[in-house]
């Protein structure tokens, strides 16, 4: 399978997807914040209702292996996700 790129955008809207449907909320509702830090890694927070929930690594991977699944109709088991930072594109995932 070749490398799919997948853009920080794309990744923000499956978390939207997957999250609100873990707290009974329309993605739309759902605003994320990813980021980056030398020490702890990837990382999001996501707001829904004024309310703050903290993700982790596995939770991003987790909403765009669910995402593979639905949208792409990619085996999300055998697929490696690999979240890259990118001077100029941000956040991406590279999907393999």
């Amino acid at each position: 399978m070749e490398k799919l790129v997948v853009p920080e955008q794309n990744i923000i809207n499956a978390i939207c997807v997957h999250f609100g449907r873990k707290v009974n909320a329309n993605p739309e509702a759902v605003e994320v914040e990813l980021m980056y830090d030398d020490e702890t890694g990837f990382s999001a927070e996501a707001y829904v209702n004024n309310q703050q929930y903290n993700l982790s690594t596995l939770d991003i991977i987790e909403s765009l292996r669910q995402t593979m699944l639905e949208f792409l109709n990619l085996d999300p088991i055998s697929t490696g996700i690999e979240l890259v930072l990118d001077e100029k594109e941000g956040i991406i995932a590279v999907v393999s």
